[in-house]
């Protein structure tokens, strides 16, 4: 979501970097504290990989909280972005390893480019909120993105994934006239900026992983998770813990999932399958 970056006073131990703000400076400062238990054991179980953190953006969104409490479920550090501190408090678990920051995408990168410094990959689930501000998706499901994604670029971090949407691309997919298409773009063209955000990511050299989701509902799962490549989906619905899930999964099968556009939805008669061979199964374009 948007908002200025600052720290929060809660310092939690992530497991690779610690932000915090000096009252003297006004500055971000990176710190490395001991290893947490965490650390110790993913290091020591067989096979795993070492707990990385991850910065949100949007994070106290319907989606994003949900990665949130996903992130910090599967082990990872998590410094969530978020525009309103006293609502990220309320709302997000209440985790060591999670640290809050007042962020502000639309801002620009280099305001973004402290607080995204010293973590390891980047989660985009902003979305404008509905305002009298016609251009308010530009600004933040375009620029917005963009300017994530510069600051990552200055800061060094090489890991970005985008939650977006199904028929970003309607108008190439020959989906014009599907109500689905003309109801998102009646705010602001939100599915045009949405696209150019891809365009951006995709041709700006970081490694991406872009997932769109098909219409997303607050109800628990239903059904089984269905993956296709972009420009394949043009209906269907899924719950947004499933996108959580979909979400946090690229980032811990980065060999499978790296480089892809990937569209899910869900269906009660599709087949349980472990969504890694899902991401397998999508070519790279």
């Amino acid at each position: 979501m948007a908002g200025v970056f600052h720290a929060t006073t809660a310092r939690p131990r992530l497991p690779l970097v610690l932000a915090c703000l000096s009252p003297t400076t006004r500055k971000l400062h990176v710190t490395r504290p001991a290893a947490t238990t965490m650390d110790e054991a993913s290091a020591s179980a067989p096979g795993a990989k070492k707990t990385t953190t991850v910065f949100v953006a949007g994070s106290t969104g319907k989606t994003g909280k949900r990665v949130v409490a996903k992130l910090l479920e599967r082990g990872f550090g998590v410094v969530a972005g978020t525009t309103d501190v006293g609502r990220a408090r309320a709302s997000l678990p209440q985790d060591p390893n999670l640290q809050l920051v007042r962020a502000d995408v639309t801002e620009g990168a280099d305001k973004l480019v402290e607080a995204v410094r010293g973590v390891d990959a980047v989660v985009c689930a902003t979305g404008f909120r509905r305002s009298f501000d016609p251009f308010a998706p530009w600004k933040v499901d375009n620029l917005g993105t963009v300017n994530l994604v510069e600051a990552c670029r200055k800061a060094g971090v090489t890991r970005f994934v985008l939650v977006s949407s199904i028929l970003v691309n309607g108008a190439a997919m020959g989906q014009l006239l599907n109500p689905a298409y003309i109801v998102l773009n009646l705010f602001g063209l939100v599915l045009v900026a949405k696209l150019q955000a891809e365009k951006y990511i995709r041709g700006s050299g970081i490694n991406y992983t872009i997932v769109r989701p098909g219409g997303l509902t607050e109800q628990p799962p239903i059904g089984n998770i269905v993956m296709e490549p972009e420009d394949t989906l043009y209906e269907g619905s899924i719950s947004r813990d499933q996108v959580a899930e979909v979400t946090v999964e690229a980032l811990l099968c980065p060999e499978e999932s790296s480089y892809k556009v990937v569209e899910i939805v869900t269906r009660a008669d599709a087949p349980s399958r472990p969504l890694k061979d899902r991401f397998a199964s999508i070519k790279q374009k």
